[in-house]
């Protein structure tokens, strides 16, 4: 959403697509604290982790006396709620002491889109309404730094299992089927299990293993050596998965899946990672920096607890995203005594998107023929579960563009204001 919605519509559906900030000084001059709250949520979230954010009050009047002494930063954000005279001569004075590179963004009072278009045309990068949400504020800032001509920036869609067995990868992957070929949308399937990952004989191929090579050369990962390594399913569909073997020890670190995931959501609209369930510095940061993340668990108390665990820890790191997704899986297992899906969602304090019956005979079927459910049991609750889960994701909010260039200088086209030289 760009300021100009947020001008005529104030309560508009923003994108839930922000793309990760890259490393930049971002200072920010408040005129209340209720912004500073704001700005000070925003700057602890995940996806402003590489930006070095400093919040100081006193609006545009001390920026100005601050930047006589010192050099502006890549980015200055000051709160304001004078009207359009008083801020342009306030801003003519930032301008005497403002370094051409800078972009500035304004947060506003005033609600006007002639003051905003004004603003716009000569050279503010940004004019928000205050009051404004975290999620608006990083938004506005990754827009900074948007290409308009790179692609839009894919979801990353993460999978994991309450604990082993209860079929979180059998769900990522039917999902991921689901979406390229229901919902004909291009999807990579990234098998994060690099020792016992079962993506390649889920779909009846042979194991490509190239991403173990990518995770330890992360610095030599780019959108031609991850084409190269993925393995095509069909014209929507492609995996990207380990070896599946044990005859070698895996170290990954956290920048790794980073840069790789970084990679492979510029290249495709949806990434359904299928992440195993063990707990390593790796597997919190995948989950913690996806889009969207479902938990898989059974209705029984290790379940149960291992899901609450995830949930609480999840709920807690990612404050200003949606919560994880809870999917119960093989409900109703003949003489197994279970939990019922509204108590477990009592406990775990998250209402189930999907409760998956035990169906052996259709996830056996598929499991063995290397096919999805919905080949072999079309018609099954099963398959009718997991394509609206698929419809569920296909009909999200579109991404925004991936960050990747700066736009134009701030300040640097209002013709009535002196710079400072850089």
């Amino acid at each position: 959403m760009n300021s100009a919605q947020q001008l005529s519509n104030p309560e508009a559906n923003h994108s839930e697509l922000v793309a990760l900030l890259p490393r930049a000084d971002i200072h920010v001059f408040c005129e209340t604290q209720e912004t500073g709250q704001v700005v000070q949520r925003a700057s602890a979230d995940r996806r402003m982790s590489r930006a070095h954010v400093t919040i100081q009050l006193g609006g545009i009047p001390a920026a100005v006396q601050v930047y006589q002494t010192q050099p502006t930063p890549n980015v200055l954000v000051v709160e304001t709620h004078l009207g359009r005279e008083e801020l342009f001569r306030e801003l003519g004075r930032l301008a005497e002491v403002c370094q051409p590179s800078t972009k500035v963004v304004i947060i506003g009072h005033v609600n006007d889109v002639v003051l905003y278009r004004e603003l716009i045309r000569q050279g503010i990068s940004e004019y928000m309404v205050a009051p404004v949400t975290p999620h608006i504020f990083m938004e506005a800032l990754a827009a900074l730094f948007n290409d308009p001509k790179a692609a839009p920036l894919g979801r990353v869609i993460s999978f994991v299992g309450a604990k082993g067995g209860v079929g979180s990868s059998t769900i990522a992957h039917n999902v991921g089927w689901a979406l390229s070929q229901r919902q004909n949308i291009d999807t990579i399937i990234t098998d994060l299990d690099l020792a016992f990952g079962t993506a390649a004989l889920n779909f009846n191929q042979d194991g490509g293993g190239g991403i173990v090579d990518a995770l330890g050369q992360p610095d030599r990962v780019d959108s031609t050596l991850i084409d190269r390594m993925m393995t095509k399913v069909g014209d929507k569909l492609s995996l990207l998965n380990g070896p599946g073997g044990v005859d070698r020890d895996y170290s990954i670190e956290s920048h790794a899946v980073e840069t790789i995931l970084n990679v492979v959501r510029q290249s495709s609209p949806a990434i359904v990672v299928d992440v195993p369930n063990m707990w390593a510095p790796w597997i919190k940061y995948t989950l913690i920096n996806s889009d969207e993340i479902f938990i898989t668990a059974t209705p029984e108390l290790p379940a149960l607890r291992n899901a609450k665990n995830l949930i609480d820890m999840l709920k807690a790191a990612r404050p200003n995203d949606k919560p994880p997704k809870l999917v119960l899986n093989q409900v109703g297992v003949p003489k197994r005594p279970e939990i019922s899906p509204a108590d477990f969602a009592k406990a775990v304090g998250l209402t189930p998107v999907a409760v998956i019956p035990y169906d052996p005979q259709s996830f056996g079927l598929a499991q063995s023929n290397g096919q999805m459910v919905f080949e072999v049991a079309q018609k099954s609750k099963a398959a009718e579960i997991l394509a609206e889960l698929a419809r569920s994701l296909g009909a999200a909010p579109a991404p925004v563009a991936a960050s990747k260039a700066a736009k134009g200088s701030l300040l640097s086209k209002l013709p009535f204001m002196g710079k400072k030289s850089s």
